[in-house]
């Protein structure tokens, strides 16, 4: 029961810790922590178009998140999500600038589709190379998000033809067929950029759950994660179960780029870094503890956190003040065995009481 509780407790503890840690900061900078959560809190929940943005927000980190979570679950620490989401945004968007007349119920499954053949392939690079050649996972990654940043940049620059291209850094918007984003949602959410990106996270959520859970790859996935050389004992085949948890992870991630693509910006241009979506679902998923059914809470907080930024500017406090909170939740995320000792020394007081 311990166990059960902890695993809820802690993540509550460390953004509450997180968000004193921040007013501490802004206090000794000589600013007003009060008024500056006052004003995120009523900039993220003033209006119902900025409730849009924070769903419209957590969409693409869903899927970032649950990439990360499943290569966790395996034993693999995926820092390539951001050039996964990339080449998922740039190819899905590539197909649907192509075939701007397709019909929509046929135009929005082949743009995730491709988006999860792309960003699938970009992750079992990584995974191959682990598996066959025990190189680590970590630096392949690290040095494909920049391989695909700029072959990423060099296709929409120079193989995009000139119809496609607004002008030599961005293409046109893809077609309404091909856009995430409908009139009913902009409607309700007064005009945000909400779109259907959010239903297929919580669908997301349900199959990733499903999966790890109650399927047989699922657990091969915990037990690889856990200890390969005993699972390859019982018959399993550590190899595959790495190369597919990238492949997985990396096709979620794709997802998450194509989602933030065709949903947020409709169109593709040039990227002068990596995704943030993809290092800002790494986040996501450390503070749900890799926990398919807590990703969306987290998602939703770091969500909050993104739309409200512009409030503390409002009040005079400087926007990357939100960086050092997100900074410092995911900090006593890190350090989480203090709040396990604090909780065992309490069941343990408790008892003695008794």
């Amino acid at each position: 029961m311990l166990k059960k509780n902890q695993a809820l407790l802690i993540p509550i503890l460390a953004v509450i810790s997180g968000l004193l840690l921040g007013a501490l900061i802004m206090l000794i900078f000589g600013y007003d922590p009060i008024w500056g959560y006052e004003e995120l809190f009523y900039s993220a929940f003033g209006t119902v178009k900025s409730i849009g943005e924070i769903f419209r927000a957590m969409a693409p980190l869903v899927f970032t998140a649950l990439g990360f979570a499943v290569a966790s679950r395996a034993g693999f620490f995926n820092v390539g999500l951001p050039g996964q989401a990339l080449v998922g945004w740039v190819f899905s968007a590539w197909f649907a600038l192509e075939n701007p007349d397709l019909p929509r119920l046929i135009l929005i499954p082949m743009t995730v589709l491709i988006a999860m053949i792309a960003g699938g392939i970009a992750g079992a690079i990584p995974g191959i190379l682990r598996a066959f050649l025990g190189t680590s996972e970590v630096i392949v990654t690290i040095m494909m998000n920049y391989i695909l940043l700029y072959s990423c940049n060099y296709i929409v620059r120079d193989v995009f033809s000139d119809s496609l291209m607004k002008n030599t850094d961005s293409s046109i918007n893809v077609s309404a067929n091909a856009s995430y984003q409908t009139e009913w949602l902009r409607a309700l959410t007064e005009n945000s950029r909400m779109n259907i990106g959010i239903f297929f996270a919580i669908i997301a959520v349900v199959l990733i759950w499903f999966m790890m859970t109650k399927t047989t790859l699922g657990f091969e996935i915990r037990s690889v994660g856990l200890n390969p050389s005993a699972s390859e004992y019982a018959g399993m085949s550590a190899k595959r179960t790495i190369i597919l948890s990238m492949v997985i992870s990396g096709a979620l991630a794709g997802i998450g780029g194509a989602i933030e693509g065709l949903g947020t910006f409709q169109n593709v241009y040039i990227q002068g870094g990596n995704l943030a979506i993809g290092f800002n679902g790494m986040s996501v998923a450390l503070l749900a503890t890799n926990a398919p059914l807590g990703i969306p809470f987290a998602a939703f907080l770091f969500g909050m956190l993104s739309v409200g930024a512009p409030g503390m500017v409002r009040a005079g406090i400087p926007s990357e003040l939100i960086n050092v909170v997100t900074a410092s939740i995911i900090f006593f995320i890190g350090v989480k065995f203090i709040f396990e000792r604090l909780l065992t020394r309490r069941k343990k007081a408790a008892k003695g009481a008794k």
